[in-house]
């Protein structure tokens, strides 16, 4: 299992809190059945942060024209909004939200070169929450491409603190190499040219690198 390179930070505090905490359970606690499933809770814990920062092996499906999903997570939204940090324009909005057993590693989801990036620090409200895209902490991309524009956000949720994006203006980037992550619960905002073709639908749970979001008329 491959550890995403920008969470062994977080992974060893947790692991420098947790193992004291079980240590001293076992140690302290004379009775077996009281310690044992006590030290076990923050064991546990070590190893779901560990699995949760994991790196999936993904592979890039379709044309050069086909949006995948930047990350894992279920739909939330599709509906036609106005994109007003850079695009200025009305746009295809599909928003997909995480939740704490998803993958949180995010990917390219076309070929093309970053046109912008913007960090905006913000609140922490629950990533599902409408609001959540403009308040809370979060990262725009936009991404130039022969079919048209696409521009995504990063946003945290309630518990991520830290968003990571390997965006600069310039830089050429390939669909389903990874982009960043964002640390725990959160969402991800794209938007689409109003002409795009939508392949999902609200509720469908979609697959990083692998799960068609749209197709961009050539």
């Amino acid at each position: 299992m491959i550890i995403h390179k920008d969470c062994y930070g977080t992974i060893f505090w947790v692991w420098i809190i947790a193992v004291p905490i079980a240590f001293i359970i076992l140690k302290f606690i004379p009775w077996a059945f009281v310690s044992y499933p006590l030290a076990a809770i923050p064991m546990f814990f070590m190893g779901f942060v560990t699995f949760f920062f994991r790196v999936p092996s993904r592979r890039r499906v379709g044309d050069d024209n086909v949006v995948t999903s930047v990350a894992d997570g279920k739909v939330v939204v599709i509906e036609k909004a106005y994109e007003g940090e850079f695009l200025k324009k009305e746009c295809i909005q599909v928003s997909v939200y995480m939740d704490f057993f998803n993958v949180h590693v995010n990917f390219w989801p076309v070929d093309g070169e970053v046109t912008y990036y913007r960090y905006h620090p913000g609140k922490y409200m629950l990533a599902y929450l409408p609001k959540a895209s403009e308040l809370n902490e979060h990262s725009s991309v936009s991404m130039t491409t022969p079919y048209g524009d696409v521009f995504f956000k990063q946003i945290a949720g309630t518990f991520a603190r830290r968003i990571v994006t390997y965006a600069e203006p310039g830089r050429k980037v390939t669909k389903a190499e990874e982009c960043g992550i964002i640390k725990f619960g959160s969402r991800i905002d794209m938007f689409l040219p109003l002409d795009a073709k939508i392949n999902v639908k609200i509720g469908d749970y979609v697959k990083a690198c692998e799960s068609v979001i749209a197709e961009l008329n050539k």
